[in-house]
């Protein structure tokens, strides 16, 4: 797939997005009432990580990027 560099920009700028809401989620479940919020931070931070490497390795053995 031939696609221009605004257009991988966005997808990757997509990906970011959708990592970011998945690591709020991921943080929000691990939070348990009267605990720091420091280790919900972690796990979210841990989750955005991984979420976003999944989603650029499966773009680009798509060969979207």
């Amino acid at each position: 797939m031939n696609l221009s560099f605004g257009v991988k920009v966005l997808v990757v700028v997509i990906c970011v997005l959708f990592s970011v809401i998945v690591a709020i989620v991921a943080g929000l479940i691990s939070h348990s009432p009267g605990s720091a919020i420091g280790q919900a931070v972690l796990y979210g931070g841990g989750a955005f990580a991984g979420c976003l490497l999944l989603c650029l390795a499966v773009l680009s053995a798509l060969g979207v990027l």
